[in-house]
């Protein structure tokens, strides 16, 4: 079994598309560990406000598996699969960590975001706080105490999933 780390965020029905994912993403990997859920503003482009959080499960899959996986679920929720990277979305899943692994494909791992996304990386050190990752000397907690909050504003925001089953 690895151990992975996913990150989830919309801007475009935000609750509904998080909720949805939450529910594929626990049928297709089972038990999930689910982060707060945090408001941030759209990064790189004009947009409206997204919701991000980061999960954590553990998955018999291979990576690159994993990878097509989290694809298709956005797929379904709408995002084209040449959408542009700084756009509005319902739905995007991004592979932050899988085990130890560092590599360029069939993603980058890990995932760069998590270093300097606040909205990766606060809620990833909530699950994970002592876990260092690859290529670093600190844990994300440290990493977390340590990243100018003043740079990307974050909102702990309520949210309250209910697993239901889902058709995929």
């Amino acid at each position: 079994m690895s151990q992975i780390f996913i990150s989830i965020g919309s801007n475009i029905e935000p609750q509904h598309h998080m909720s949805l994912a939450l529910d594929e993403l626990q049928q297709l990997f089972g038990s999930l560990q689910v982060s707060s859920i945090f408001e941030s503003q759209a990064v790189g482009f004009d947009g409206d406000n997204f919701l991000n959080a980061v999960v954590g499960c553990q998955t018999e899959l291979t990576l690159e598996q994993t990878a097509n996986a989290l694809r298709e679920i956005e797929v379904r929720h709408g995002r084209p699969k040449n959408a542009k990277k700084f756009a509005s979305r319902g739905l995007d899943l991004d592979l932050l960590l899988f085990d130890a692994v560092e590599c360029q494909q069939p993603v980058i791992l890990p995932r760069p975001e998590i270093f300097y996304n606040a909205f990766v990386l606060w809620p990833l050190s909530e699950l994970a706080p002592e876990l260092i990752p690859p290529s670093s000397q600190r844990s994300f907690g440290q990493l977390w105490q340590e990243f100018d909050k003043t740079k990307q504003q974050l909102c702990p925001v309520s949210f309250h999933w209910q697993p239901t089953r889902v058709k995929v």
